[in-house]
């Protein structure tokens, strides 16, 4: 049994930057992670990190970019301090190390993201969120904390009305073991690969999130999942947003720069699910490339010339070349929308506190909410560190003052005990077979554009699958690094968070973000100007509601 103060579920960056304010409030921290740190998905955020720093911008109109991006249901004082905090986390994080691209006065370079009234990203090339995991490793090595790498996460333990620790694995030995602490921080990031077509790496299974619902957390906003308008066409790998920011257009098969239709005053820098779905609609309508993988739009960057392509977008040049066989110095690039990010999450106020005592969350895995309905690109590197910071402070105070936490041998056990039945079993379900339906129904049924019809046709499918979840099979009898086990533990916690959208989305009936029901086209603000909060019950997610927090502005309609 190991025992720590606090323990941070995810190395990312709101991991790490979690961990680094623990470690700095004195407490013994210790991280559990099942990817090396430096391989988390944070490293995969290409476009850029947002902050008013120049005096041609304000965090006033960060702040209000971000209020009207969220389609109005994101909470506005969490908006707020996420802005006015933006500036001095990205000086922080300069003096962490984090090498960012400067403009030729050698001030800070920043680019055009949707949705921002101002061009307020900065960036670090192409490979700004690497540049950021980096600097941040660098300067939480110099503190002390533990480090169980490659563990994966099986439960919380909550006893007590209060958290108690958490049960996980070694995949290097494949013993299962306690780690007993009075504060749990989740930050394990997203879990698209719910979707079969997503951005999102292959670890993005929602692992952390699961185990907050399954422990008695509320989920909040689960319904809302936002496409990125541009991933590469037949591998679905992130083309950024920055792409467009430099001056990248998009065409349909007729030739047309069709985004006049759907933004004329911003173009292709309107909010991404805006652009998502008029790239939807030009293709549904017949205006898209025809090709073997599915019909698509391009994303012309010739124009732009050599020099600033390879230079400021050196990740998508490779990507490009490496993956889909174009030059885009030359070519264009073949796009269509994908799962990117998913702007629900573990259900937390500013601190990162849960309605669970001695649970926190941070980053992706969390919903604040700042981002509401529809997050503005270059918000979620910066949401990280702000609310990693908070959730890692939090968590400290409380391990300082809270009762001492126990695990027993049986909570290992009980852990263990469904593991066991599944390698047991003389015969059985392919998990990834599982997985496989799992991501066709949701790609099928609980996509860009939804319907009541639809969704009804995803909850029957995806409750059918996790029903057959009940009598999978784990072939693989190895303990050690058995991908198999993982497979399946994986798979459960996809299966689970997938119920907890589409039943969210079913009984929303509206449009709004990057929710679109065509049966009910027009945002509903008399009904629906709330928060979705689901809790974990024997019969399935049990919904409750709750208001949207206002300040200053009032909702109005989102035009771009």
């Amino acid at each position: 049994m190991q025992r720590h103060e606090v323990v941070v579920v995810g190395a990312g960056l709101a991991g790490q930057r979690a961990a680094l304010a623990a470690v700095q409030a004195g407490r013994d921290v210790a991280i559990v992670t099942k990817l090396h740190p430096l391989r988390s998905h944070s490293g995969a955020a290409q476009g850029g990190i947002n902050a008013a720093v120049g005096k041609e911008d304000s965090v006033e109109t960060h702040i209000y970019d971000t209020v009207k991006g969220s389609d109005y249901l994101g909470d506005q004082d969490a908006i707020e301090f996420f802005c006015r905090e933006a500036g001095p986390t990205v000086v922080e994080m300069e003096h962490f190390g984090t090498i960012f691209s400067r403009a030729p006065d050698g001030s800070l370079a920043r680019r055009a993201f949707g949705g921002a009234g101002f061009p307020r990203t900065i960036y670090a090339a192409d490979r700004t969120g690497l540049a950021l995991l980096q600097g941040l490793w660098e300067r939480l090595g110099t503190e002390e904390f533990t480090l169980y790498e490659e563990w994966d996460l099986t439960e919380l333990v909550v006893r007590d009305g209060r958290v108690q620790g958490l049960i996980a694995f070694d995949r290097k030995s494949g013993a299962f073991e306690g780690i007993a602490a009075p504060s749990v921080v989740i930050a394990t990031g997203p879990f698209g690969r719910i979707y079969g077509r997503t951005t999102n790496a292959h670890s993005c299974t929602g692992d952390g999130v699961a185990a907050a619902y399954d422990a008695g957390a509320f989920l909040k906003d689960m319904e809302f999942v936002q496409f990125h308008p541009t991933a590469l066409l037949e591998s679905g790998i992130l083309i950024t947003e920055g792409a467009r920011g430099e001056g990248g257009i998009l065409k349909n098969a007729l030739g047309e720069r069709f985004m006049s239709r759907y933004a004329p005053h911003v173009l292709e820098l309107a909010s991404r699910d805006v652009v998502s779905r008029a790239i939807v609609t030009e293709v549904a309508e017949g205006r898209g490339f025809p090709g073997p993988y599915g019909a698509y739009v391009h994303l012309e960057l010739m124009h732009l010339g050599r020099e600033k392509i390879e230079s400021r977008l050196q990740e998508i040049v490779d990507f490009s070349r490496h993956f889909a066989g174009i030059d885009p110095v030359t070519q264009p690039i073949p796009v269509y929308p994908g799962q990117h990010y998913m702007m629900g999450g573990v259900g937390t106020n500013i601190r990162g506190e849960t309605n669970l005592p001695g649970l926190y969350a941070a980053g992706e895995a969390a919903c604040v909410s700042i981002h509401g309905a529809n997050r503005l690109g270059g918000n979620s590197l910066l949401e990280t560190l702000v609310f990693g910071k908070q959730a890692g402070t939090a968590a400290a105070e409380h391990a300082q003052s809270a009762p001492r936490a126990e695990l027993s041998a049986a909570d290992v056990e009980a852990a263990q005990a469904p593991l066991r039945a599944w390698s047991s079993r003389p015969s059985g379900e392919d998990p990834s077979a599982l997985r496989t339906e799992l991501q066709q129904t949701m790609e099928k049924y609980v996509g860009i554009y939804r319907t009541e019809a639809d969704l009804l046709e995803g909850l029957q499918r995806v409750r059918a699958l996790r029903a057959r979840f009940e009598q999978i099979r784990v072939v693989d009898q190895s303990k050690v690094y058995n991908l198999n086990l993982t497979d399946a533990l994986e798979t459960g916690h996809m299966l689970e968070l997938a119920e907890v959208i589409v039943v969210g989305a079913y009984a929303r009936t509206e449009s709004r973000g990057a929710h679109s029901r065509t049966d009910y086209p027009k945002r509903d603000d008399e009904h629906w100007m709330k928060h979705t909060m689901a809790k974990k019950t024997a019969e399935g997610p049990n919904l409750s509601y709750t208001p949207v927090t206002y300040t200053r502005w009032e909702p109005k309609e989102r035009v771009y």
